[in-house]
């Protein structure tokens, strides 16, 4: 990867430090996990426990992933990304809360990941090497053809946090049919080589949300991309309260102070989609 790269700052160590969860591994694909509420805030209860499942990437890669349930089929499903060097348990706290706002979330282990939030990542373990960010992309693609084949409705809102916070503009722009709406935690051009996050972000036609931490390079880059968005479909949320990297910018574990001005944030946006209320 080109060294002029921006690179996803390196937060492994403290939020692994931050919440120690349960390790128990996956031993088959019906098989029911807890629902792992750590630093969650209060929500109803959610529908179902999440079901760990098993796609199939366009280059024959096992992803595994956990699908969290919710009584509603007639929204769009999320699909929640990772950051570098996490795993499916960066949403524990998260994916029960869309569940109980009514949104069906299947959330990954992407092939560029680890063992941050003290869970094992099963996709990038089994592949047993080092890849560049752009090279989960077939992971989050094989994520993307997941929904339909659930009942679901045919386009997803595509979630990334960090480094898949800016892959996702790549996905959205690559299936603009099989997208609803694009949520970008921390997005800042990730990818080098060929993948301009901004390229990509100038060819959507969905709704965006983008947010970041309270850190003026994150913000700034986050309204770079914001800016080459067309047709005024880009909302970009400034946290005032507290605001962290990537996704657990939601999690009270990691934000006690913005979590939930950051989630009133998310949910606006949510509502104001067709089809959100």
């Amino acid at each position: 990867m080109p060294d002029s790269r921006t690179r996803e700052p390196d937060r492994e160590g403290q939020d692994e430090k931050a919440v120690k969860l349960d390790n128990t591994s996956m031993t088959s694909r019906r098989e029911l996990f807890p629902l792992f509420l750590a630093g969650a805030l209060p929500f109803k209860a959610a529908t179902s426990q999440p079901r760990p499942i098993i796609l199939e990437a366009s280059d024959g890669v096992k992803v595994y992933a956990w699908h969290y349930a919710a009584l509603d089929k007639t929204k769009p499903a999320i699909l929640l990304f990772h950051q570098a060097g996490s795993s499916h348990a960066e949403y524990a706290p998260i994916a029960p809360r869309l569940a109980a706002l009514g949104y069906h979330s299947l959330a990954l282990d992407q092939r560029s990941g680890g063992r941050m939030w003290g869970q094992p990542n099963r996709t990038a373990s089994e592949l047993g090497k080092q890849v560049d960010y752009p090279e989960a992309l077939p992971d989050l693609e094989a994520a993307l053809e997941w929904a339909p084949q659930r009942g679901l409705p045919q386009r997803s809102i595509v979630w990334g946090s960090s480094y898949s916070a800016a892959l996702v503009f790549v996905l959205a722009a690559l299936h603009p049919s099989s997208v609803a709406a694009v949520m970008a935690f921390s997005p800042a051009e990730y990818l080098g080589g060929d993948h301009s996050v901004k390229d990509a972000a100038a060819k959507l036609q969905v709704p965006v949300f983008l947010t970041s931490a309270q850190d003026s390079k994150e913000i700034a880059s986050a309204r770079a991309i914001a800016a080459a968005v067309q047709g005024g479909n880009a909302t970009q949320f400034v946290p005032t309260k507290g605001g962290v990297h990537g996704s657990s910018t939601l999690r009270v574990d990691r934000n006690p102070k913005g979590a939930e001005e950051n989630w009133n944030a998310v949910e606006k946006f949510l509502a104001g989609l067709p089809g959100g209320h």
